[in-house]
């Protein structure tokens, strides 16, 4: 990272502790924020091709918990394990595995795709008093107005995956594709911001094991979404979510929320699918209202 955040000053607050643990045959790396003693404790899932790293600036905003970040299997430095697909199942396995391992009874928090992970895991009996989604995804990825753009993409990690391995491994981590998601995604006006956004993608966008998990990921990511699940999920749940999002639009958020037995929809205006890096501090407001939190003193 060469760019420095803008949230730099409150992150630099906030005591951090790396750990690791064995989860389904690999070693999860996961990173502690914030006081040990706080009354409330989240798991954050970062989204794909992310890593924990995503959602600091959010965390930067909410320094009175405790929030547990690791890094998805076979991203940033957690490794996969040997001879597994990381299918939905094996992800919503891992995730509920780790959260029984850490920290029993956790709020659950999920990014993107990690929204995807952590809604399944809940419907499927993570135990969790409440459950938070930013951006959700709420509908099929290979329909509706971005439709085109996602069969693009499809066909660009099949490429990936079919070239030989160190060709397709390259193409897979082009810094020029990672820059065209990049722009296309930030919807910021502001200089520094986008450089700050840039970077982060640039920096961690490409830390996958290998292109195998990286496939297994994307083919996941495209299969499934909030919606199937969120009739199972019996726990109040938070969707915070982007009027400007191209790939859940903000129509589909409105719908998706019905679908819940009890949740809120938060919306965030003049930001798309990165309210982790353009609107945190609103984000935070949203989770710690949710969480009937008190804002905590400057530290």
């Amino acid at each position: 990272m060469t760019v420095p955040s803008p949230y730099a000053d409150r992150l630099r607050r906030l005591p951090v502790v790396r750990s690791e643990v064995e989860v389904r045959g690999a070693t999860t790396a996961y990173w502690v924020y914030g006081p040990a003693d706080a009354d409330t404790t989240v798991i954050a899932v970062h989204g794909f091709r992310g890593e924990h790293h995503g959602l600091e600036s959010v965390l930067a905003f909410l320094p009175e918990l405790r929030v547990i970040a690791p890094d998805l299997p076979g991203f940033g430095e957690s490794a996969p394990a040997e001879e597994r697909t990381y299918d939905l199942d094996e992800y919503s396995g891992w995730l509920a595995e780790f959260a029984a391992t850490v920290a029993p009874g956790a709020v659950i928090l999920g990014h993107s795709f990690g929204s995807i992970v952590a809604s399944a895991a809940v419907a499927g009996g993570l135990d969790t008093p409440r459950l938070i989604l930013i951006n959700p995804i709420g509908a099929p990825a290979l329909e509706g107005p971005k439709g085109i753009m996602t069969r693009l993409a499809v066909l660009y990690y099949a490429l990936g995956a079919r070239l030989p391995e160190r060709l397709g491994t390259a193409v897979l981590r082009n810094g020029l594709i990672v820059r065209v998601m990049s722009i296309a995604m930030a919807k910021t006006t502001d200089r520094d911001l986008r450089r700050f956004i840039h970077d982060q993608h640039d920096t961690y966008f490409s830390r996958f094991a290998d292109r195998d998990v990286l496939r297994d990921a994307f083919v996941t990511s495209v299969s499934h979404d909030v919606s199937e699940f969120a009739a199972s999920i019996d726990v109040p749940t938070l969707l915070i979510a982007a009027q400007r999002d191209d790939i859940t639009p903000i129509e589909v958020e409105r719908e998706l929320v019905t679908r819940f037995p009890d949740a809120s929809l938060v919306e965030i205006a003049d930001v798309g699918h990165l309210i982790h890096y353009e609107t945190p501090a609103e984000a935070a407001g949203a989770v710690r209202r949710f969480l009937r939190i008190p804002v905590a003193r400057d530290r």
